[in-house]
């Protein structure tokens, strides 16, 4: 990706709301080479959606879990659509907000799961429909005792670093700078 494009991706980071134009004035180029860019980006899959992150708890989830999963024997194309297709109908019945669903390595596990809940009742709940699923449909799948999860109190007052963007935006701006400094377009 050429620096520009990182740059752009960078800026939108921080804040995807900004014109065209306001951020060309920022970035030091036209506003014709940030539209080509963002379009070539956005064609490409690099930039898949605006959004905002929001406050959670002032939405009303009090409970953001990550949730792990241990396969039962690894999972050929057709048994992983299957295991993710039933992830998404556990969603639709249940009453949380599943943020991220991927495979994954470490810890001894195979799938993390990224949820929030209003509260603990709905939790346990998506655990025991989880379980029930395991156990039913997904049973040669996943080990219905493979299952394990680490629950963040977003009603706590010690929240060292909350989800931004605007961080990892900064990292990019380190990888432009050494770059820049490598010569790298």
């Amino acid at each position: 990706m050429k620096n520009v494009e990182l740059r752009l991706v960078s800026e939108l980071m921080k804040n995807g709301r900004r014109s065209d134009r306001e951020l060309a004035r920022v970035m030091g180029v036209s506003q014709p080479t940030v539209t080509r860019a963002r379009t070539k980006l956005e064609k490409e899959g690099c930039i898949r959606e605006y959004t905002v992150i929001p406050d959670f708890k002032k939405l009303g989830y009090h409970i953001m879990a990550i949730i792990f999963l241990k396969l039962s024997h690894p999972l050929s194309l057709e048994e992983r659509e299957e295991m993710f297709k039933g992830t998404l109908q556990l969603r639709e019945g249940n009453l949380n907000s599943v943020f991220l669903v991927m495979d994954g390595i470490g810890m001894g596990e195979d799938i993390v799961i990224i949820s929030y809940f209003r509260n603990f009742s709905e939790y346990s709940h998506y655990i025991q429909s989880t379980r029930t699923e395991m156990t039913g449909r997904l049973k040669s799948l996943i080990y219905p005792e493979g299952i394990t999860s680490f629950l963040i109190n977003l009603d706590a007052n010690a929240h060292y670093q909350p989800m931004t963007f605007s961080r990892m935006a900064g990292d990019l701006q380190k990888v432009i700078s050494q770059n820049e400094l490598s010569g790298t377009p």
